[in-house]
């Protein structure tokens, strides 16, 4: 039997833009459910996307997530070696940020901080999946799978945080794909010394180029992730299997040499995510806001997803509150808009200069595909050189800024 209630807003998706738009529409006195089905807690669970810019402490203090928000387990960032466009390791710490340290994240748990936060607020929690929203009035009818059966919800405004499915948004707005890469990653065990082992305490992130993509690893509290970037059609199928993905891992330079200290015992299965840049265009309609990844994402080279969900799930939720206060929808859209195409144009520009700056497989698909001439590898765009370099500071991803350039039209490919 279907079941309707009707809010003011209901939020789907509850990640961090998510949980930070309900948390702001909550306070705003509107009556609002943020509708999600988190995962359940499972040994050796993770998420990745563990990197919090030290950019982010302003925004959590304003919300009054400060300090709590990365306290202990968390693990602050000490900084970074990357071996991009030589074999040789280049250092890069956090004095070198304008804004000090930064964080790596226990992701499940910052998450479900940020959900308590929005619920301790008033925004209520349904447990479900937000499959479509209808737009037959008055406001949008919203369709809840849950486990029972499907719920249906009124609201004004509907906040899209459904991460790059943009489940709400898809059928309302085109999604364009910057390229098709993918991270193949898993969560390795920390040592216990107390075993005889090594501790595992290189609490710097490592980000290395290879032929074929780039690598990574960073100490988070539940573990070190491992992880490897590339486009799909030139994976390497040993990565699908556990010791394959070993293998891999430690066959290259400053990678491996990083994973002796790790458990490798009995690794787990590697887990795939689409890891490509995603743009919605419009960001937002009537009656409806994208936030997010579903709004944009970004190459995990920027070390700046989360931040921008934070911020983009802020403004999200004060728009979607401004325009149940009253305010003409057009203008509020165009200012948010506005802020999301600036963080696109400083992500773009940095990402080109990242790519730029690897020239020893310049010939080889992944970099020729990310290189002058996007097209040239295959005759199709599969990405145009764009993101904010892991070792550039928080502070060049246009974020503090509300007003920014005019939007940046080329290299976004459409994506069904």
């Amino acid at each position: 039997m279907t079941r309707h209630e009707v809010y003011d807003a209901v939020v789907a998706g509850a990640g961090p833009a998510g949980a930070v738009a309900a948390l702001v529409l909550a306070r705003a006195g509107r009556r609002v459910a943020i509708v999600d089905d988190p995962p359940s807690p499972a040994a050796g669970a993770h998420k990745v996307g563990e990197s919090l810019p030290s950019a982010a402490a302003p925004l959590l203090r304003d919300l009054g997530l400060w300090p709590d928000g990365t306290a202990a387990p968390h693990l602050r960032s000490t900084g970074m070696y990357v071996s991009w466009g030589s074999p040789a390791l280049y250092e890069r710490g956090p004095v070198q940020d304008p804004y000090g340290a930064g964080w790596q994240l226990d992701r499940l748990r910052f998450d479900a901080f940020l959900r308590e936060a929005a619920h301790a607020a008033g925004a209520e929690p349904l447990r479900g999946q937000a499959v479509d929203a209808v737009d037959d009035g008055p406001g949008l009818r919203l369709l809840v799978r849950q486990e029972h059966g499907t719920r249906e919800l009124r609201c004004a405004w509907a906040v899209d945080a459904t991460g790059r499915r943009a489940v709400l948004a898809r059928r309302r707005a085109v999604r364009r794909r910057q390229d098709r890469l993918v991270a193949v990653h898993v969560l390795l065990a920390r040592q216990d010394p107390s075993t005889g082992g090594q501790s595992d305490r290189e609490a710097r992130t490592v980000v290395e180029a290879v032929p074929g993509g780039w690598w990574y690893t960073t100490l988070t509290p539940v573990g070190r992730i491992v992880a490897h970037l590339t486009d799909p059609d030139i994976a390497d199928p040993r990565l699908r299997t556990p010791d394959g993905f070993l293998r891999a891992a430690l066959h290259t330079r400053h990678i491996g040499a990083r994973l002796i200290a790790g458990d490798l015992t009995g690794p787990p299965a590697p887990r795939w995510s689409a890891a490509h840049g995603l743009r919605l265009a419009p960001y937002g309609g009537r009656g409806w806001i994208a936030a997010g990844d579903a709004a944009l994402a970004f190459d995990p080279l920027s070390s700046q997803g989360i931040l921008t969900a934070l911020h983009g799930g802020a403004r999200a939720g004060l728009a979607a509150a401004l325009c149940l206060a009253g305010a003409p929808p057009r203008p509020v859209l165009a200012s948010y808009t506005d802020f999301l195409d600036g963080i696109a144009a400083a992500y773009v520009g940095h990402h080109a200069e990242a790519y730029a700056a690897e020239t020893r497989w310049s010939e080889l698909p992944f970099w020729q595909r990310r290189g002058p001439d996007p097209g040239a590898a295959d005759g199709h765009t599969h990405g145009v050189r764009s993101v904010v370099p892991a070792w550039c500071c928080a502070s060049c991803t246009g974020l503090p800024s509300a007003r920014s350039p005019a939007p940046y039209r080329a290299g976004w490919a459409s994506s069904s």
